[in-house]
């Protein structure tokens, strides 16, 4: 089958969850099929990103654009003329002529194309000759939404709810016109079915990459150690371990002397890095080459998040690296994971820290909770076989 993928970015480096799901089924795809990766390119990527996309397409396709930097003067006037514009935001500045007349040309050599996340969609015309499937990697809207409802200051929550608004509209558009749309859990499929009137979502599951994360025997772990792994640049990330140190963590120090945490993940914010040297014996490591050893070395893998959509890749790193975790439920929300089988579940900060708690002072338990997530993603979490899963759902509409 010839593939048309379109997605905002070059892969490289594979630093977040986005580009891990993507790069991971577009390599056991590009096995099987002829891949066409087309995608914006600003300029930011790895500068071998190019030359090691023959990792996962047979041919790669770049259009130039250029996008305005976070804080920048012109991040903050694009911000200013969005306010009279019917999109969000965060889709409105994807928007490229010369990537939707590439679509339009190679859709033309192509069997099949693919969106990859809702941000490209509106570069994607109407009416060409191939079947088109967008893949969800969230529920963008119910992300801004969850944003919106978060303590924050008035002017920066009438923005999040102007932009959940717009959102919402524009994710319903997309949903209904995309021939087919794919999902990252069946959660998700039907709160989009449920919200936009969209029969027949389909979903396929998360992976792990199994032969690269694994027990690393040689490192012990840290009885007191905790560790958070993700991109920082991400809000739900930020806001999530923003949380933890400043509602749940001092606790936890009175309770469990000695008890640290890293945070471990590209691009911290600096007003993260200020509140962590506040409170003290919290790590923010900012980028780190392999986040392999933070996970074999930490006593439990926390999870904390109050705002996100699709499913946490970090999960079944920690799981595949013999971790115990402790999350949210929106953490853990859309992936078959049971509490107090696989990981422990808490929302408040109180369940928190008695959860956490009780993992630090009973190791035992908490390696029979570790041993239990390792034997269920190792049975159930092979990239190859969801690729397969995802090719089979979308060449129905082929």
């Amino acid at each position: 089958m010839r593939i048309l993928w379109i997605k905002t970015e070059l892969l490289h480096p594979v630093d977040k969850g986005g580009r891990i799901r993507t790069y991971q089924m577009l390599r056991s795809l590009a096995r099987k099929h002829e891949v066409t990766y087309l995608c914006l390119d600003d300029g930011q990527a790895a500068p071998d990103a190019k030359q090691r996309a023959v990792e996962y397409c047979t041919k790669l396709v770049t259009v130039p654009f250029s996008a305005a930097t976070k804080g920048g003067l012109r991040f903050f006037g694009e911000l200013l003329v969005n306010l009279l514009s019917p999109l969000p935001y965060a889709v409105a500045r994807y928007r490229s002529a010369q990537l939707e007349s590439e679509i339009r040309r190679l859709a033309d050599q192509s069997d099949l194309v693919i969106c990859d996340f809702l941000a490209p969609a509106l570069n994607v015309p109407d009416g060409l000759p191939t079947p088109t499937v967008l893949f969800q990697h969230n529920v963008e809207a119910m992300i801004w939404e969850r944003h919106a409802a978060v303590p924050q200051s008035l002017p920066k929550r009438l923005f999040m709810r102007l932009q959940a608004h717009r959102m919402r509209r524009f994710e319903a558009a997309q949903c209904r016109r995309f021939i087919s749309v794919v999902a990252v859990s069946r959660a998700d499929a039907l709160e989009m079915e449920h919200r936009y009137g969209r029969s027949g979502i389909t979903d396929v599951s998360t992976g792990v990459d199994l032969e690269y994360f694994s027990p690393l025997p040689a490192v012990k772990r840290s009885p007191n150690e905790l560790v958070f792994v993700g991109s920082m640049d991400w809000l739900p990330n930020q806001d999530g371990i923003s949380w933890f140190i400043e509602s749940i963590f001092p606790e936890l120090r009175r309770r469990v002397p000695g008890v640290r945490l890293l945070v471990v993940g590209r691009t911290p914010p600096a007003e993260l890095r200020a509140l962590a040297e506040r409170v003290g014996d919290v790590e923010v490591t900012g980028t780190v080459d392999d986040v392999r050893p933070y996970l074999a070395r930490a006593a439990i893998s926390i999870v904390p998040l109050r705002i996100g959509g699709g499913t946490r890749l970090k999960i079944y790193e920690a799981m595949a690296m013999g971790a115990p975790i402790v999350s949210t439920r929106v953490g853990a929300e859309g992936l078959p994971l049971q509490h107090g089988e696989h990981l422990l579940l808490a929302d408040s900060p109180q369940e928190q820290v008695t959860a956490i708690e009780s993992l630090l002072r009973d190791a035992h338990a908490a390696s029979e909770l570790a041993a239990r997530a390792g034997r269920y993603v190792q049975a159930n979490g092979s990239w190859g076989a969801i690729a397969d899963q995802f090719v089979n759902q979308t060449s129905k509409t082929a």
